[in-house]
This record gives structure tokens, sequence and C-alpha cells, in this order.
């Protein structure tokens, strides 16, 4: 791995790990995450996480009877909007944080399917297992790993999941890469992330606090497309999400970095 490639990993490790760390294992604690507290979404307020999950697109019932401390109010949409997860599949969640979005779809999956999470902080790793055994998840599981280089056989995964996470990467095509050869053929990606809409300015680019918060490393989705085609997706989808702007806005408040990013809903199936 390239200087640059290790210099953003640790980052992005750093800021999460703290965050795991410092947030209390509790059913619906206030949220302040934003880039200047080195995560994305929440925003700087005091919302709990439950209300900023319910700004990005979650619902009641999906939230519901989740193990207490997996929501950490993190993320930039709801993916599941997307999924439609059947009973049975095998789900990857890419940066699996707490195990919220694996949770939700260990519920959708059922006994007979099973959930992978895949982090690269330790910190979260530890969390995420602990709710899981704590609430008899037993067709949850959560793996160390980067996603450039999933710790996953070929072939072997439904859907993926990711919520606000593959803009963190320094390669995002090897994640792409690396989504497709583990997906079954017929597989789907079902994401939600940041997507630049227009060439970010040097003062956004180049900002540490705006990287780890989910906003400096945003592509355009000319660029995503272009990836995705690439690699070997078809259908490919990316839907922007205008009403999105209000709470990134709030991430890094005064920086209008609002004007440069928007959440966007994407979606892809791997040829059968």
């Amino acid at each position: 791995m390239s200087h640059e490639r290790e210099r953003i990993h640790g980052i992005v490790r750093d800021s999460y790990a703290r965050i795991a760390e410092e947030t209390p294992v509790a059913t619906d604690t206030p949220s302040g995450c934003s880039p200047a507290a080195d995560c994305c979404g929440g925003g700087g307020t005091q919302k709990t996480v439950g209300e900023v999950a319910g700004l990005l697109g979650y619902t009641e019932e999906e939230l519901r009877d989740l193990p207490g401390g997996a929501n950490l109010g993190l993320g930039c949409g709801n993916p599941h909007a997307l999924a439609a997860l059947s009973a049975g599949e095998v789900v990857l969640d890419l940066g699996s944080g707490g195990g919220v979005d694996c949770f939700i779809a260990a519920k959708r999956v059922g006994n007979q399917g099973r959930v992978i999470g895949v982090d690269m902080t330790p910190a979260m790793l530890a969390r995420s297992r602990d709710l899981a055994r704590e609430s008899g998840y037993d067709n949850v599981e959560f793996r160390l790993g980067e996603i450039e280089h999933l710790p996953i056989a070929d072939g072997t995964v439904h859907v993926i999941l990711s919520n606000c996470v593959v803009n963190l990467s320094p390669d995002k095509e090897q994640v792409l890469r690396e989504a497709f050869r583990v997906l079954v053929p017929g597989g789907r990606l079902a994401i939600s992330d940041v997507i630049a809409t227009c060439d970010l300015p040097a003062e956004i680019r180049e900002d540490d606090a705006l990287l780890s918060g989910c906003i400096a490393g945003a592509e355009t989705q000319e660029r995503l497309e272009q990836w995705l085609g690439q690699v070997g997706f078809t259908s490919i989808e990316i839907r922007p999400w205008d009403e999105s702007r209000e709470f990134i806005r709030e991430w890094a408040p005064g920086r209008a970095v609002e004007d440069f990013v928007v959440s966007a809903m994407i979606a892809a199936q791997k040829p059968v």
C-alpha cells in the first residue's frame, strides 16, 4: 500500500475508533457526530441517534428491538430502502461499524440467511461482536478487514450493503472490484453514499477532518458510474438525494459543503 493510502486508512481508523470507544452503549443517546468530531452523519446537533436515523430514512420498524448501542447515528441514508432483502440470502455490509445495518438485515434474511459485517477498526468490531453475542444474533458475524481486500470467498454473497463508507476509501475502484468478486452471479449492490456534484475545491479535498467526515473523499456520479461499468456491473443506477443537503450542512457548519456533495443511492447488479 502506498504511503498516502496508509495515511488515509490511519485517519479513518483512528476517527472511528474514538467513536466506538467514547459512545455509550445505550438505546438512544445524543449524537454529536460531524466532521469536526471526525465522523460522518449526525451533524453537530444534539439530536439522538434515533432522530438522526429517522432523518436518514430508517423506519421505526427497522430500528425496533435492535441491540442498544448498535445505532451510532452515522451514515447518509438507508441502504435497506434499496436492498429488498429476502429470507435465506447472504448479506455483506462494507464498513459495518456498530452493526446497525447488519442487525436490520439479520431480521430480514432470517435463520436460513447469514449476514457478514466487515470493518477495519478493531474497536468497532469489539463493540458489534459483543452486541451480537449478548443479543443472540446467531446469523451475524463480524470480520476484521479492509473493504479494498475483503476477507470473503469468491461468489458467496447475494447482496452488498454499505452506508457512507465507500467514499472513505482511497481506492474506490478496488472496492468495487472486490464487491464484484464476492457477489454471486445476479448479486446486487445497495449502497448509500456521498457523491460530489462537481470537482471538490482543494480546501475541502485536502482537509483530513472532512475526509473522515465523508466529504473530502467523495467522487462524482460520472466517475462512479464509469468504475462500476469497468468492473463489470450492469443495471447501474445512481440517484442523488437533494434533500440530504439539509443534514449534510450540519456536518461542517459554515463550510458550505452542501454546495459540493450530496447523498445518493447506488444500485448495480453482477450479470447472471
